[in-house]
This record gives C-alpha cells, sequence and structure tokens, in this order.
C-alpha cells in the first residue's frame, strides 16, 4: 500500500513557476515509478509525466515537453514536478501516482493516486 499526498499547489500569473512535491509513504518507495497527471474542470484526466523507480528514465507529454520537469529523490520518499512558463490552460488538479509499472502510468492505468492539489494560473 502506498499513500500519496500532494503540496505545492497554488496561485501563480502566466509565465509564473511552481514546484510540486508528492510525499510517499512506506519503505519501498524506490521500488515505485512515480507521475503526474492533472485534471481540468470538464475534461479527462491528462498524463504529464513519469519518472522510473531510480530516476534513469523520464517521460513527458507534449503538452509540458520543455516547461514541466519530473524528478525524485528516493532518501525523501519524495516526488517534484517542476512547472515553468505556466499559462493559463495549466490550471487543473494535479495528482502524483505511483506504479510498480512505469509504462503502467504512461499509459494511465495506475495503481496508486494521491488526492490531487489545485494549480490556478492567471492570465
Amino acid at each position: 500500500q502506498v499513500q500519496l499526498v500532494e503540496s505545492g499547489g497554488g496561485l501563480v500569473q502566466a509565465g509564473g513557476s511552481l514546484r510540486l512535491s508528492c510525499a510517499a509513504s512506506g519503505r519501498t518507495f524506490s521500488s515505485y515509478a512515480m507521475g503526474w497527471f492533472r485534471q481540468a474542470p470538464g475534461k479527462e484526466r491528462e498524463f504529464l509525466a513519469a519518472i522510473s523507480n531510480r530516476g534513469f528514465r523520464t517521460y513527458y507529454a507534449d503538452s509540458v515537453k520543455g516547461r514541466f520537469t519530473i524528478s525524485r529523490d528516493n532518501a525523501k520518499n519524495t516526488v517534484y514536478l517542476q512547472m515553468n512558463s505556466l499559462k493559463p490552460e495549466d490550471t487543473a488538479v494535479y495528482y502524483c501516482v505511483a506504479d510498480l509499472a512505469l509504462e503502467s502510468i504512461v499509459t494511465g492505468t495506475v495503481t496508486y493516486w494521491g488526492q490531487g492539489t489545485q494549480v490556478t494560473v492567471s492570465s
């Protein structure tokens, strides 16, 4: 069982930056691939980024490639999403996810989800 708690969301102006954090419970964090999704009002959940259990591989959605960076610190059981050059269309609830298989995150068939954190980008 993995519990995920996101933090770092908030209100930011267009062009600004935010860093989301996700703290995971358990002693097996380094066994799990991690990722981030988001869901905007009236839209389906969207895959954003994924990182392998040791951080050697990363994947990004085209919509955020070059603006968002996923990273992890296995000593702190934490995964991060650095978001730069934010746009109003980035406004959404952002979810941290975990799965033993990196491919499951990329394809959206994820085992564990956090509660989400709201990110609002004003124009």
